[in-house]
Formats: C-alpha cells, structure tokens, sequence
C-alpha cells in the first residue's frame, strides 16, 4: 500500500485585541515546578535556531520553497501544557494554559479569539527574508503546534514525551491536548503548504522572532536569530542540479510537497482511498484518501534529509509522527459461551459531519462521463473503552469471522461476542481486510429519504484523527495508525483492528463504490448521511448519536453539475 500525505493549509486568523488571563485554581496534579524567577508551574520558553545556516531546495518546475528554518521552542522549568476545547460546533474554540507545580493546578485562559481552530497558536512565528541587496524578499507568520516534532535538550529530561503527537486538522474536533515536556524543544517552523515562497536560487538571510502578542502572553525574551539561507536548484534527473530522483519519490513527495492529495489507499489526515495527480488543485482532498492514513505533519528536520519515508520512531528518526505498528489479533478464535458482562466499559461510536466535499468526473475508476458527489467521512470513539475487533478465518475461506472484545477497568478481557466479518478487498489503495458494517453513507433528498445509498460499507479502522482527547480515557498514544499494518495482508490468519478512545477514522469518498452517483439526481437540497454501526452489530454505550447530516445544494447541468456546502453552526468547511 502506497500513501500521500496531505498538509492541511494553515489559517492565519488574525488575533484578537489582547486581554487579562483568567486564572482558575484546580485540583492537584503532579508535574515538575518552576523556578523561584517564576510562579509555580510556570514554563521558562526560548526561541532558538538549530543552526546559523540552512540549504533549502527549489526543485525543478515547483512555484516556490518550503521554508525549514530549524528553529525551535525551548522549554524548561516547568511543562508547557494547553488544553483546547469548543462545547459544541456553536461555540468557538477556546485554550487554556495549564500550570501544574506538584501540589496545584492553575488553568489561564488565553484572551478570546488567540486560536480559531486546533492546528496551534496562530500568527506565532514573523520571519522576514532578505536577499543578498537586502532588500525584503519574503514575509511569513506561522503557526506554532507545541506536538510537533520535538526532542529533549538535556540528558536528564524525561525520556518520552506523553503529549500527543500532532495538532489536530479535521475540521470537526472537539478537544485536543498541546504540551511540551519540560527539558524538551519543539520545531516552530511552519509553511503553508498550498503557499511556498517565490525565492529563486541564491543566498538570503532570515530573521526570526516570536510575535509581541505572545511574548507578552508567556513571558519570552525577545530573541530574533538570524539564519543564512541558501536556495538551491533541484531537477529530478540530477541535471544542473542536486537532486535524485529517488530521493525526490520517496522523501520529497512523502513529505507533501507540491501534492495536494492523499492517498487513502490503505484507508485524517493524522492520524488517514486515493491519490490525487501531482499538481492538481481543483480539488481539496482532505487529510485521507479513500483508504489512506493520514499522518501528522512531518518533522521538518527531516523532510530535506532523504528520510522521510522512514515514518516513526527509531534510531536517527524520532519524528513524532502518530504511525504506528499493528497491535496482533489473539492467537485463536474465543473459546466458551460469548457473553457482554452489563456493566463493563464499551466504546461510542459517533459520526461527524460530512467535509472536502466536491464534484467528481469519472475519477479513480469511477464510470468517465458521470457525475459523483465526493466527501470526507470520519466516525469517532467517545468511550470510554476502545473498540476492539479480531478477525479469524478458516483456511483458505474469503471472509474471516469477527469478534468485539470487551475489557475491565484493569485491562481484564471480560467478554466477547460474534459482530459480522472481514472481508479482502483486493483493489489497488487497498488491498487489506475491512471490517463490513462499520459505517453507511446515504444521500438524503430534502424530506430526509433516501436518494442514494455509497456501496462503502466495510473498512480498515485505524486511529487517523484526534477528534476528542479530553474525553474519559482518551489515548494521546494510539496504535493503528498506519493501514498498511493495521489491517492484514492476503495471507493473514487473523487480523485486530482497533478504534481507540478520543481518536476517529476519515475515510474520503474517492475510491471505486464509495462516492454518490449523483448523474441523474434533479438540482436541489440533500443531506449526507453518515452512519456508524448501521447494523448495531457492534457493543455501545449509547446508540442513539450514530447518525450526522450535513447539507448540500447540488446545481449546474450534467457534466458540469455544482455543490455548495452551508456552513454546520460555525463550522465552514467544504
């Protein structure tokens, strides 16, 4: 299985006027303290550069550079920690600062309208670039996510970090958690990557500062490094510059760049299908193809070294990213009476809202000449117990039999029960075992009826999105976020799959069965429909938030037929 990854554009909201925090005293937690410089609990933080030098590649036929710096956020004294939540999607986006120094846990609230979304702190980083006249060549501002690729800038550190790995993309969630380890440094440089900067070939110098309105905010020293830019020319034959054309396939594009698709062809993203042509914009593909994982977005550190396809932990590529391997089904089938104890903990499945919708013309193996109706789909575990699904199968039989497990507070398997099969799905993006019954998709008319119902009824679970880490038993670390593991090969015997808690599955509606014919449906109002668990084969706390709708006015003549998509309260993604 192969996978694009898919940088999702940065919003660059503007801040609002700033404001006094509001400081709330809470429970106990325990964490390092700080300094006697500082209060309690409060972070020390520092802007620095990696290095006095970059070399940045400009590669043949590409409008621009992405501009990697190799500055970070040092912290120290104390973790620095936000919790972001929104109560509902009527409600914006509000952060708080958590301050812990062993014995009290302060909450700051930080002055409205400082994030507009869970991608990081907005407007974070200014960088002015010169060239050698000195005459301004660029201006950015970035945003800052605190999980982004990070490591320790001490020996004595702790050793792992527990804060997620990413900062969240999808359009729909509702709580994330951002944290740096005390002792630890996290990269700030951030590019959008729908916008590289123009720079020609040549030497440059930038100039780096934290913006006042959060040097203020956390009391960081007004450093600004300067570091010496050379942008060099890469072809992808070699000629008349640097460049390999095997480093280019897998490193350059693995990291996103000049992509504007993912592939979903394992499977928000991340994390997670299809891929989209190199340079197409017309369309905005999402974070995950149809069967794609969606990782988070790549250290930056590593994206010019020839190592971006080395996704993951391990030695020289500790990268942060949330792929991760398979968790292993149990050795055999259970044996003894199936049964679902009353009172042990069970997984809720909850759908959201519809998103990247768009018209399609005969894509990915669609019939040429028709008219689909293409969308984001993501279903999500508020828990608070993962949902946990073994697949067995008789040798040589096309469908393995599968189970739901159910575990006590402990970890204790405590039960189980029969739930449907998996099935191989052998197309080119997938080529894994799905789990059927999983998830519906139906197109509803404007009497909420049905119009036309996707075949995309199975699917490989994996853990592509953070929709909700602040729910009970949230887990910032899941397994199976990778779909070219997590879901088996042909020859398996037996296969896990897992949706853990916090975490959804994005599946985009570009694959062969998985987007709605809309061809011969009349102009109109209609509804997307996603369901989870249809069947209600699958063990939940509550079956009654399973179903969301999102609203789509379909438009134009066969051909060329249109969609626009209302916003979901305040909610504006297409």
């Amino acid at each position: 299985m192969t996978s694009q990854q898919h940088r999702k554009r940065i919003t660059r909201a503007s801040l609002a006027a700033a404001a006094s925090l509001t400081v709330v005293v809470v429970a106990a937690g325990a964490a390092p303290g700080a300094g006697p410089s500082s209060p309690a609990g409060t972070p020390k933080l520092k802007l620095v550069a990696a290095s006095k030098s970059v070399t940045v590649d400009r590669w043949e036929g590409e409008s621009g550079v992405y501009l990697d710096l190799g500055t970070y956020i040092t912290v120290d004294k104390a973790p620095l920690e936000f919790q972001v939540t929104r109560k509902s999607y009527k409600d914006p986006v509000v952060a708080r600062q958590i301050l812990r120094d062993g014995t009290t846990t302060r909450t700051k609230t930080l002055p409205t309208g400082t994030v507009k979304d869970f991608s990081g702190l907005p407007g974070f980083l200014e960088v002015t670039v010169t060239d050698a006249a000195g005459r301004v060549a660029a201006e950015t501002k970035g945003t800052f996510c605190p999980n982004n690729a990070s490591g320790r800038i001490r020996p004595d550190a702790p050793a792992k970090s527990h804060y997620p790995e990413s900062c969240p993309t999808n359009p729909f969630t509702l709580g994330s958690v951002w944290g740096v380890e005390k002792g630890w440094a996290s990269n700030s440089s951030t590019f959008d990557y729908d916008k590289p900067l123009d720079l020609p070939v040549g030497e440059y110098t930038a100039k780096v500062a934290v913006a006042k309105k959060y040097r203020d905010l956390f009391g960081i020293p007004d450093d600004r490094p300067t570091i010496k830019v050379t942008v060099r020319k890469v072809s992808d034959g070699g000629e008349g510059g640097v460049g390999v054309t095997g480093e280019r396939s897998d490193a350059h594009h693995a990291a996103g760049h000049g992509d504007h698709g993912a592939s979903h062809g394992g499977h928000g993203a991340p994390h997670a299908g299809h891929e989209a042509s190199h340079g197409i914009t017309a369309l905005h593909y999402g974070p995950r193809g149809a069967d794609a994982p969606t990782p988070p977005a790549l250290s930056h550190a590593l994206e010019d070294r020839g190592t971006a396809h080395h996704l993951g932990d391990g030695p020289g590529h500790t990268d942060g990213s949330r792929i991760a391997p398979a968790l292993k089904a149990n050795a055999e089938r259970p044996t003894g009476r199936a049964g679902v104890p009353a009172n042990v903990p069970k997984p809720d499945l909850r759908s959201l809202p519809a998103w990247d919708i768009a018209i399609t013309d005969g894509e990915d193996g669609d019939v040429p000449g028709k008219d689909y109706l293409a969308f984001s789909a993501n279903v999500w575990n508020a828990g608070p117990a993962p949902l946990v699904v073994d697949g067995f199968r008789t040798p040589g039989a096309d469908l393995m039999d599968a189970y739901q497990y159910f575990y006590d507070a402990n970890g204790k398997q405590v039960g189980y029960t029969p739930t449907g099969t998996m099935e191989w799905d052998p197309r080119i993006g997938h080529e894994h075992w799905h789990f059927t019954d999983f998830a519906s998709y139906r197109l509803l008319s404007a009497d909420r009826t049905e119009a036309v119902r996707s075949g995309k009824e199975a699917f490989c679970l994996a853990n592509t999105d953070a929709v909700n880490y602040l729910v009970k038993n949230a887990n910032w670390h899941p397994y199976n976020t990778d779909l070219s593991t997590a879901c088996g090969q042909q020859n398996s015997l037996s296969v896990r799959e897992v949706l853990d808690v916090g975490s959804g599955d994005t599946y985009t509606q570009y694959r062969p069965g998985q987007s709605f014919d809309i061809t011969d449906l009349p102009n109109g109002t209609y509804y997307i429909q996603v369901i989870a668990n249809p069947s209600k084969r699958l063990k939940e706390t509550n079956l009654n938030n399973n179903v969301a709708l999102r609203k789509v006015i379909l438009g134009g003549t066969p051909g060329a037929r249109t969609v626009k998509v209302p916003p979901h309260q305040l909610i504006d993604a297409h």
